[in-house]
């Protein structure tokens, strides 16, 4: 790590360049005869160009009025040669669709960057190595740094102390040996969680544990129903318990809050009370995931899930009602006549 002038300069993100047909914020620098020269905001404002044939569908009729020195916007990228360090890009090609979620994503990296490079500064390190032990690990890990960041307010060492680098160190004898160590000393670790708590407004905790249920007794379906009751009913105001199906016999438990702690406690004591309702019916219950705390992008894999296995149902629903009116073609039960006897 530098000590004494250290490097403040580094993208946002682990790739050095953005993916063809994937959304960057820029901001224009100059024009051109061609084209305006821009600085892409999130990849430390390396240049890129918008040829004026990628300004608008429509007919041109005034430049200026397009595209303007300073005017920082979302484009779509159309190439890039890493070689020679060209990007092209276009404003024309990108979507309402596409300007939302570069807009979102840039304002979340642009807060992140803020944050990290300002311990940087503080600290006396380059915002490299910060971004390469922690910034990008984050990324990888939950979608986007701002994701851990909203945990790091509430529950800093889950998220930070996992985080690890290599250290090489000469042994006793004399040669060089590679070593795990934490990632950020104490000192760097204190004044990141200190500038996010300063920086970001606290966000409830999602606190999720998912469960296998099943009970094959006599009114089985009504029995998990009122395990399920008693699991809600474990909750309070300030951490309410919900418990949803996911897919039988698959279901997950959920809350949120402010405290961690309190919302982990909460749901253990709902899985206590659904295992002490469905046990006293002959069912089951098994814990597949115990309680944690989940990022939105968990979340969203999850309704992603659910969405699917919906989908799923209502296709072999609709095959099962075909089988029924084919059976029912065969004939029916004389009720009348015989118990068993079938009427063609």
């Amino acid at each position: 790590m530098a000590t004494n002038s250290p490097n403040l300069e580094c993208r946002m993100y682990e790739a050095k360049y953005p993916e063809v047909d994937q959304a960057v914020m820029i901001q224009v620098k100059s024009m051109a005869d061609s084209g305006a020269y821009v600085a892409l905001l999130e990849y430390n404002n390396i240049e890129g160009m918008i040829l004026f044939s990628e300004l608008s569908r429509r007919r041109i009729r005034s430049i200026s009025s397009l595209i303007k020195v300073g005017r920082i916007e979302p484009v779509m990228v159309l190439r890039v040669d890493k070689e020679k360090g060209y990007i092209d890009l276009s404003k024309r090609r990108v979507s309402e669709e596409d300007i939302s979620g570069c807009e979102e994503r840039y304002n979340k990296s642009k807060l992140v960057h803020s944050i990290m490079r300002h311990v940087a500064e503080t600290m006396g390190i380059d915002l490299e190595d910060l971004y390469i032990h922690v910034g990008w690990p984050l990324y990888r890990k939950y979608g986007h740094a701002f994701e851990a960041f909203k945990l790091v307010v509430s529950d800093p060492d889950s998220i930070l102390n996992s985080l690890t680098r290599e250290v090489k160190e000469i042994g006793p004898d004399g040669k060089e040996v590679t070593k795990v160590a934490p990632a950020l000393s104490e000192e760097v670790k204190d004044a990141l969680v200190k500038n996010i708590r300063r920086r970001m407004t606290p966000q409830p905790l999602k606190i999720r544990a998912d469960i296998e249920m099943k009970c094959f007794q006599f009114d089985g379906v009504l029995h998990i129903k009122e395990a399920m009751r008693k699991a809600e009913a474990a909750g309070n105001d300030d951490c309410p318990v919900k418990i949803k199906l996911v897919a039988p016999p698959a279901y997950v438990l959920n809350t949120q809050t402010l405290d961690k702690e309190q919302g982990i406690a909460i749901l253990t004591k709902a899985i206590a009370a659904c295992t002490e309702e469905i046990e006293r019916h002959k069912g089951k219950l098994a814990v597949k995931e115990a309680p944690r705390a989940v990022s939105e992008r968990e979340d969203k894999l999850l309704a992603e899930q659910m969405a699917k296995l919906g989908r799923e149902n209502e296709e072999i629903s609709g095959d099962e009602d075909s089988e029924e009116e084919e059976d029912t073609g065969m004939g029916e039960i004389d009720v009348e006549n015989s118990g068993t006897g079938i009427r063609e």
